[in-house]
């Protein structure tokens, strides 16, 4: 059977990076935007997926990062995706065997990017304490960490009392809404979850920390 899989980009070139960053951490950024020389963008709020990085043959590589994140969140995902960046600087047609999206190599460049921010001058006490942890071994996604998700949603202004949750937070079987139709949750599979629409009973993966309301 043929599984669909969601995905959504609308995004506006970004020009300054202070006003999405805590306070102390804007330079840093945007020294690392002009020693990467990346093409930077902030998105339009997506369900699927906090920020991304693409790169093509002959094209600048590209960051997204979605634009309603609080500024804890936006610096990680940030990080979280010059990280993809720096590898594909460091390891692109050296003839190596292909690097592993989140595989050793980006775990250990994205420590290296968390290190001069995570102190108590840029996140806050309940958060630190949770990244410092998380960073000795960096998952695919902070959704795959239910303390530090947890820590970091507490400073969110959106998405409050809705009544949503993370699909991964979900039991398997359990019927939710997503995107104005309804699924029922299936098995996780890395940093994405097998779900079945349950009107035409096709399959769709579907990103483990996207927004749903259980049924």
């Amino acid at each position: 059977m043929k599984v669909g899989l969601f995905f959504f980009y609308s995004g506006m070139k970004n020009v300054s990076l202070g006003s999405y960053v805590p306070d102390g951490a804007a330079e840093y950024c945007q020294e690392l935007y002009r020693t990467h020389r990346f093409d930077f963008f902030l998105s339009r709020p997506r369900r699927t997926r906090l920020g991304d990085f693409t790169v093509k043959p002959g094209i600048v590589p590209r960051i997204t990062v979605n634009v309603n994140l609080n500024p804890y969140s936006f610096l990680i995902t940030y990080l979280h995706e010059v990280a993809h960046c720096v590898v594909h600087e460091k390891y692109k047609g050296r003839g190596r065997r292909r690097v592993a999206p989140h595989g050793a190599e980006w775990k250990h460049e994205f420590r290296e990017l968390l290190v001069p921010v995570m102190h108590e001058s840029i996140f806050p006490k309940d958060i630190l304490a949770h990244l410092l942890r998380y960073a000795q071994n960096p998952a695919a996604s902070t959704g795959g960490d239910q303390k530090l998700f947890n820590a970091l949603r507490k400073y969110d202004e959106q998405e409050l009392n809705t009544g949503k949750v993370c699909l991964f937070q979900l039991d398997e079987g359990t019927n939710f809404v997503f995107q104005n139709r309804t699924f029922t949750r299936g098995t996780l599979r890395r940093t994405r979850v097998l779900c079945t629409d349950k009107a035409s009973q096709r399959l769709y993966t579907i990103p483990a920390h996207a927004l749903v309301e259980a049924c």
